[in-house]
């Protein structure tokens, strides 16, 4: 009656949204450098606001779940990474209580991790999240993502990345 239980399939969809609330920015201008310089791939970031969750910003399917970090495959076999924080990792999962489990079955706003942003402050890491898509170079994706700085929420269309 809710769909509670409701077995989703994995749907093609090139669309890209907003994995949070915040103020989006291009990859160049995060403070890690691997990040940055696109090492991981291309993508966006967002310095969140005070919303909890972090969510699914394409329809895929969960491959990896390790709190801070959230790897996911599209239909077409683009790897997306959601990345929470930098540096993060040495938090050992504290501040991350993860939703989802691998093998899931995700759409764009299903909550991916609920985020605890007092406890990266105290830490004195930064919060910023990125999207990235680290094998979009070796399936020679066509990545079009609007980056511009502006404030954007759960939902807000992105882009696209096509094979």
């Amino acid at each position: 009656m809710f769909g509670f239980g409701k077995k989703k399939t994995l749907i093609e969809d090139a669309r890209i949204f907003a994995a949070t609330d915040g103020q989006l920015h291009p990859l160049a201008d995060v403070a890690d450098p691997v990040f940055a310089t696109g090492m991981m791939g291309d993508g966006y970031a967002i310095e969140p606001t005070d919303v909890k969750q972090v969510v699914a910003p394409v329809y895929a399917k969960v491959t990896v779940v390790q709190g801070h970090a959230i790897g996911m495959e599209r239909a077409d076999g683009l790897q997306f990474l959601v990345h929470v924080g930098i540096d993060t990792v040495n938090l050992n999962g504290a501040p991350f209580k993860a939703t989802v489990a691998v093998g899931d079955i995700v759409e764009p706003g299903d909550t991916l991790v609920e985020v605890d942003w007092a406890a990266i402050d105290a830490s004195g890491l930064a919060k910023t999240v990125m999207v990235l898509m680290p094998n979009e170079q070796k399936l020679g994706a066509h990545v079009a993502i609007d980056t511009k700085p502006r404030t954007v929420t759960v939902g807000d269309e992105l882009g696209s990345a096509q094979r």
